[in-house]
């Protein structure tokens, strides 16, 4: 379980750093692409929290992850992403940056993927720039399981992550229908703030 990361000092060393921002990337993949089990919901509750803005959001998943079980969290995840009811989230960067479906975004970011060599599992349903595949791929890249070349990573996220996750963090955060979800939007936008500027400063 991911513990508080901030992106103020680099002085830790590096691996640690980008151990716990690849962790940070995993649970939101995991939260992203299926409602949270009872088992992670205790873990959850567990979170670690202090005043950094990470920090901060941590605390608000713990407290949210308190406040649900696992079948009000599936039913909130149905209804926020699964449903077809007014208000549902279509998190993918192609809805966000083309207002379609299976869009440029997505050809792009197909191209990408063959870059890194990465093959999306047959089982997987969704379309590769769903949020919770490219937060996956962050943590592969951060942690080293996917090998790239210096620079890669930053690239990745400045071109298929910046320009679109942050409003869908936002819009998840306010969503009618989230509870435990809106924490899960706290936390999202408030790393990949961190990640934008610790990349900024990278450049």
């Amino acid at each position: 379980m991911p513990e508080s990361v901030s992106h103020q000092s680099f002085r830790p060393n590096v691996e640690e750093i980008d151990g716990a921002r690849a962790q940070e990337y995993a649970l939101l993949a995991t939260l992203l692409s299926r409602s949270p089990d009872s088992l992670l919901l205790s873990r959850l509750a567990d979170l670690r929290d202090d005043a950094n803005p990470i920090g901060v959001a941590h605390g608000a998943v713990r407290e949210a992850a308190v406040r649900v079980n696992e079948e009000t969290a599936a039913r909130e995840y149905f209804a926020l992403f699964a449903g077809l009811r007014e208000g549902s989230l279509l998190p993918y960067s192609s809805h966000y940056l083309a207002e379609t479906l299976y869009g440029h975004p997505l050809a792009r970011l197909r191209e990408a993927f063959q870059g890194f060599g990465i093959e999306i599992a047959p089982q997987r349903s969704e379309p590769e720039d769903h949020a919770g595949i490219l937060c996956e791929v962050m943590a592969g890249l951060a942690d080293g399981s996917i090998p790239a070349r210096p620079g890669a990573e930053r690239e990745f996220f400045q071109q298929h992550l910046s320009p679109w996750i942050r409003r869908f963090f936002i819009d998840l955060e306010h969503a009618e229908a989230a509870d435990f979800y809106s924490a899960v939007g706290l936390l999202g936008r408030t790393f990949v703030d961190l990640e934008a500027e610790a990349f900024s400063r990278a450049a």
